[in-house]
């Protein structure tokens, strides 16, 4: 009994060193024992700490006196560096996808290389929406970046445990075939729950934003994940990847109203 307490405990831990490794580009050394079979159930934890490191970044900046614009755009392009491009890709497919009126065709068009035009739109829309929203956000900044990447990633664990996968191999499929349910969608649930918490506790004068953010941060990442599926039918790599990318720049719109 103790040797299987002892080998799960191993596999919880090693499947958190590789979600590091498949959601970031953050390198671990090769000694480091890693295990990629059940790495979703980590993402909206690991969307904490790159929202958190985010904040770092862009209080040192702010420290260094760069302005807020700057700042912002500075980060964003960090951010997309951090994931290497790996959420932002899954828009551009998913856009060129959408293009398709012939269903069966769609995911042909997902898998090509090429990047169409409706693809670049989408990113460049992506990535001036993320900086001009966070730009319109003076005060708790940090907090902002950790809820939108952390219920961003979140969404992406709904659209894995809930809604069927549309290709019997990929990118994504992986995911699906280790995903625990309702395990580890509680399991980042209350991960971002109990960073809103800690908010609340450190300004508790601001506890109407804190569960306003947590509100809809949840809403949105069930809202986007839903709609995917409305228009292919289910998920895929890429759409899972568009769901992390559309909810965290939502998520940015949307707390960017309260602004300071």
């Amino acid at each position: 009994m103790f040797s299987k307490i002892y080998n799960n405990l191993i596999d919880f831990f090693t499947s958190f060193l590789g979600a590091i490794v498949f959601y970031t580009i953050i390198p671990l050394p090769d000694r480091c024992p890693k295990n990629f079979q059940a790495i979703a159930r980590w993402s909206p934890i690991v969307g904490l700490g790159m929202g958190g490191l985010l904040a770092i970044i862009d209080t040192i900046l702010h420290w260094i006196g760069f302005p807020i614009t700057v700042r912002s755009a500075l980060i964003i392009g960090f951010g997309i560096y951090l994931t290497g491009g790996l959420h932002l890709d899954g828009v551009m497919d998913s856009a060129d996808g959408l293009a398709v009126t012939d269903s069966e065709k769609r995911l042909e068009v997902m898998q090509d290389s090429v990047t169409g035009a409706f693809g670049v739109m989408a990113g460049t829309m992506i990535i001036l929406l993320k900086i001009v929203a966070l730009s319109a956000i003076v005060d708790h900044r940090g907090w902002g970046l950790m809820m939108a990447s952390a219920w961003g990633r979140w969404g992406q664990v709904n659209a894995i445990a809930f809604y069927p996968y549309l290709k019997p191999t990929g990118k994504g499929a992986f995911h699906k075939q280790y995903m625990k349910v309702p395990q580890d969608v509680l399991g980042g649930l209350i991960a971002v729950w109990a960073m809103t918490g800690v908010f609340i506790l450190c300004y508790p004068e601001q506890w109407r934003l804190g569960l306003m953010g947590t509100g809809i941060g949840m809403a949105i990442a069930l809202g986007v994940a839903a709609w995917f599926h409305h228009r292919f039918g289910g998920h895929t790599g890429d759409t899972y990847g568009a769901v992390v990318e559309w909810s965290e720049t939502l998520i940015l719109c949307l707390l960017s109203i309260h602004g300071s």
